[in-house]
């Protein structure tokens, strides 16, 4: 498996819009970001929709300064 491309966790969750999802992957990657006692903070956050396909994706560099 590719180093840069791991995922260490994952989290499933039904939402009846991509606004709701894009708003609890922000939520849930605030709180990741957050210092950790085990582990580093995490890198990114992805929404992948029921087929599959990714439809959303944040990484550290995409926050604002």
């Amino acid at each position: 498996m590719d180093g840069e491309d791991a995922v260490r966790q994952r989290v499933s969750v039904r939402v009846g819009s991509l606004e709701g999802a894009t708003e609890r992957a922000l939520g849930l990657f605030a709180r990741a970001r957050a210092p950790q006692r085990g582990g580093g903070p995490a890198e990114a956050v992805r929404v992948i929709d029921g087929a599959g396909t990714e439809v959303f994706f944040r990484s550290r560099f995409d926050e604002p300064a």
